[in-house]
């Protein structure tokens, strides 16, 4: 007679270890996400501090044309990181990921200039605490956040256009707005995406693992980034 008890108890066993498996190594993949981001944070922090600090390093980059180098850069390493990343090594893909980074910084040193380091250090505290909290709500919650996506999408495209519209207007209401705006869309964002790294775990194969980590530490940089000038735009003390 065939013991189904004990058969039953035994893929209950295998499934439960599976899922102890799956689970632990979740945890280590968002652990070296935010191992990832948080080192490209302090690499863009400590570029713009000092940079700030020199004044012919200020002078050579942003009273020359090469200011526009500097300030289009980033966005142009996105780019092309966001197009060779299934063809870089991971070594390749980390290191491109830093040097963004530190690119990054160069272009946000004018923060440190226009803004008191107070209200900067302050902004920055206000930035962490809320990207920590709504990074774990969107690790933890049970809710389907993939509705948000295309909302939050077409806000982003939304503020990107009224940045640019107000870079010709120069209105300091349309600015109170879209940093209004900026706020919600990167919070939301950054729920979304954190939810979004976590479900990809499961359906990435193992040997990319290593590369989605860096590609979901460049996206959670880019929400904390961005939630940063918005705040800061909102709360920072101009100098």
């Amino acid at each position: 007679m065939i013991d189904y008890t004990n058969k039953e108890k035994g893929l209950k066993s295998a499934v439960q270890s599976k899922a102890v498996e799956y689970d632990q190594g979740l945890r280590a993949h968002m652990l070296k996400v935010y191992n990832t981001m948080s080192m490209g944070l302090g690499i863009t922090g400590l570029v713009a501090y000092f940079a700030s600090t020199s004044e012919a390093l200020m002078q050579a980059i942003f009273g020359t044309p090469l200011a526009w180098v500097v300030i289009f850069a980033p966005l142009a390493f996105v780019i092309y990181f966001s197009a060779r990343i299934n063809v870089m090594s991971e070594s390749k893909a980390k290191a491109v990921f830093y040097i963004y980074a530190a690119v990054m910084g160069l272009s946000l040193s004018t923060v440190f200039l226009m803004y008191t380091g107070a209200s900067v250090a302050r902004t920055f505290f206000i930035t962490a605490a809320t990207f920590g909290a709504l990074s774990l709500y969107g690790y933890t919650t049970k809710k389907d956040l993939t509705g948000w996506g295309s909302f939050l999408f077409m806000g982003l495209i939304g503020i990107i256009i009224a940045s640019v519209v107000n870079i010709f207007l120069g209105s300091a209401g349309l600015g109170f707005v879209i940093s209004v705006a900026g706020v919600l869309i990167f919070t939301g964002l950054t729920a979304y995406d954190s939810q979004k790294i976590k479900q990809l775990y499961y359906v990435i194969d193992g040997g990319n693992l290593g590369k989605a980590a860096i590609m979901g530490a460049l996206t959670l940089y880019l929400d904390f980034i961005n939630l940063f000038l918005m705040l800061l735009r909102l709360m920072g003390d101009r100098r």
